[in-house]
């Protein structure tokens, strides 16, 4: 007997240490997956019952059943659950019979609580809502109006006089003008806070909001990509539920403190901040804006314990001066993408050993990786099980044509573990993909089709990935015309576009260039000047300080005589982007962006080397 339990024992501690030494996550790997099935289980409830809890309906689950807590912190006011609960009700109040179930509404508003009452208002009488960037400028501000039908706009008091000069197209166009103030100066723009607080809080009928399939679109995001203007991407209440899973899944509880301080614009904060905050029944901080000086001060005074960040909220964060109070703090957590391995590792040295969790997935896209285990430098995490629910490929890339290489019978060719390749996603029922409004001809830009046999359909994601031999995948490049600077995508074609208008420019080419030390990269433009007309760097600049919000603006400028050609007749970039801007190497007239001259001055070698040792901010 006793030969027998020793026999056993041995086999339990050979098998423990064979699953250490060959599988050493498979337990850390099977817990997370089963938290995701669980939560994909769910979903599937909803699809079969077709009872759809939306997270609007979530979060009234939670005002009804913690009224009290409180819900969102912001500028040193607190706003329970059950008082959101209120003013959102109020807000469907004064629109249930300006609008219908099924219409599409705009909102235009910075980073405050009223951003989420006027949100699940609006969700309360059965609309979708369309967030707008607050940096774009009139003409992309207009087309975002034509791609999601919006016919309602609400804006925020601090954001109403940027629309004095498209006031007169917005309503030629018929689209009603909501600001958040109780007086108006401009013609024609309604008041709302003075009506909100006067309107009755009592609920809307709950079937007003109710909707009985996953599919159907509840928000619209903005995006850039290759095709110029912003892209209206399709959100649905799948996307949002699963957004809204984000913090559980990597272990958030209900007593944490939730630091938000990105846009809600964007998805990370809307989606993943404001819905997962509202899945735990959590607090969430919420910053107007992003302030490196005042980050742990925050963190010290509110008790935060998971922040939400982009890669370039961090260096930012690590290129404060030490101080030596910077590991006093409760903050465990860190949820976002884009942080470098440099910078992740800088990051937990000063700041103490800071969990930071990788979310990889672009807005419209339907792939999204987790990097659970916390690995420095990859997004997130592959395995067996995981490949079975989510079909996504990595392909060969051809970085000079610009496009994935296929072989002999016109098929994509999948690269090796460890090689980098184009990420494309399977377009299936379980993974749909549902693009973006107003144009089936940009969504369709984005799907691939013939991968690997004749009918299939994949999403391109655009990102270059590679997979290492533990499943860790790891980002390397964006292709295309698209590339990120401060936190944002940068579409090369609507700079093109607008840098084109200028009356001494012939034409242009926009490309992205990396700057050592920093995060994603620089906008440079390729330059030819007309005939009979000379570069005027003060005139650029007052142009581009203009039209262009202050991420998109070219860094560098680069005079050339003739633009290189693909066969195809399209510029080539590749050249350009990998020759960059040292004056020393290229032999053209380079310029670069300075704000303290307010022009376009001659890039020489000193000031290139002041932005090299990071004297000179860009």
């Amino acid at each position: 007997m006793l030969s027998w339990i020793a026999a056993l024992l041995t086999g339990i501690l050979a098998a423990r240490l064979a699953q250490r030494l060959c599988f050493p996550y498979f337990w850390k790997d099977a817990l997370f997956l089963t938290k995701v099935i669980r939560y994909g289980a769910r979903l599937e409830v909803y699809k079969k019952t077709s009872k759809v809890v939306t997270v609007v309906d979530r979060f009234i689950q939670q005002a009804e059943r913690i009224p009290e807590n409180p819900f969102v912190i912001y500028e040193g006011v607190t706003v329970t659950y059950g008082e959101l609960e209120a003013r959102s009700n109020r807000v469907a109040r004064v629109f249930q019979h300006a609008v219908k179930k099924g219409d599409t509404v705009a909102l235009l508003m910075s980073n405050e609580p009223d951003f989420i009452s006027v949100w699940f208002g609006f969700s309360k009488l059965g609309c979708a809502v369309a967030f707008l960037n607050t940096n774009i400028k009139s003409r992309s501000l207009l087309h975002c109006f034509n791609c999601c039908g919006a016919k309602l706009l609400v804006v925020g008091a601090d954001l109403l006089d940027t629309l004095e000069d498209i006031l007169p197209s917005l309503q030629e166009d018929r689209i009603s003008v909501w600001c958040m103030k109780r007086e108006s100066a401009y013609l024609g723009v309604h008041t709302l806070l003075d009506k909100i607080e006067e309107a009755s809080q009592e609920p809307i009928a709950a079937e007003r909001r109710s909707v009985s399939c996953l599919k159907t679109p509840t928000l619209y995001i903005f995006t850039s990509g290759t095709t110029g203007l912003p892209k209206a991407a399709v959100i649905t209440h799948l996307q949002s539920l699963k957004a809204a899973g984000g913090f559980w899944a990597y272990g958030g509880t209900e007593n944490d403190v939730i630091y938000t301080p990105l846009p809600l614009y964007h998805s990370a904060a809307s989606l993943v901040g404001i819905g997962g905050t509202i899945e735990l029944g959590a607090k969430c901080v919420l910053k107007k804006k992003f302030s490196a000086s005042q980050f742990w001060n925050d963190c010290r005074k509110h008790n935060i314990t998971i922040f939400q960040y982009i890669g370039e909220l961090c260096r930012y964060l690590c290129n404060q001066p030490v101080a030596d109070n910077e590991k006093d703090h409760r903050v465990r957590m860190g949820v976002g993408n884009g942080l470098r391995q440099d910078v992740w590792r800088e990051f937990q040295q000063r700041f103490g050993q800071i969990r930071m969790c990788e979310i990889y997935g672009s807005t419209e896209g339907n792939l999204c990786f987790m990097n659970h285990i916390g690995k420095i430098g990859a997004v997130g995490r592959s395995n067996f099980f995981y490949k079975l629910i989510f079909k996504y490929v990595l392909v060969k890339y051809d970085t000079l044509r610009d496009e994935p290489m296929r072989d002999e019978n016109g098929f994509c060719q999948h690269v090796q573990k460890g090689e980098t390749g184009l990420l494309l996603s399977k377009i299936c029922s379980s993974s749909p993909f549902f693009g973006y409004a107003g144009s089936k001809q940009l969504t369709e830009k984005k799907i691939l089709r013939d991968v690997f046999v004749k009918g299939d359909a994949y999403f391109n994601t655009g990102d270059l990935m590679a997979e290492d031999h533990d499943n860790f995948i790891c980002f390397k490049d964006r292709v295309g015309d698209t590339f990120r600077w401060k936190g944002e995508n940068v579409a090369t074609t609507e700079v093109t576009e607008i840098l084109g208008m200028v009356d001494f420019i012939q034409e242009v080419n926009v490309y992205g260039v990396q700057v050592p030390g920093n995060e994603g990269r620089a906008g440079m433009a390729a330059v030819i000047v007309g005939d009979k007309c000379t570069f005027d760097g003060k005139k650029l600049f007052e142009y581009v300080l203009r039209e262009l919000p202050s991420y998109a603006r070219p860094l560098f400028i680069r005079l050339q005589e003739c633009m290189e050609m693909t066969s195809t007749f399209k510029q080539q970039k590749f050249g350009l982007v990998k020759s960059g801007f040292n004056p020393s190497i290229i032999t053209d007239p380079l310029f670069f962006l300075d704000y303290t001259q307010n022009c376009y001055i001659p890039l020489t070698s000193c000031i290139y080397d002041s932005i090299l040792n990071g004297q000179k901010k860009l």
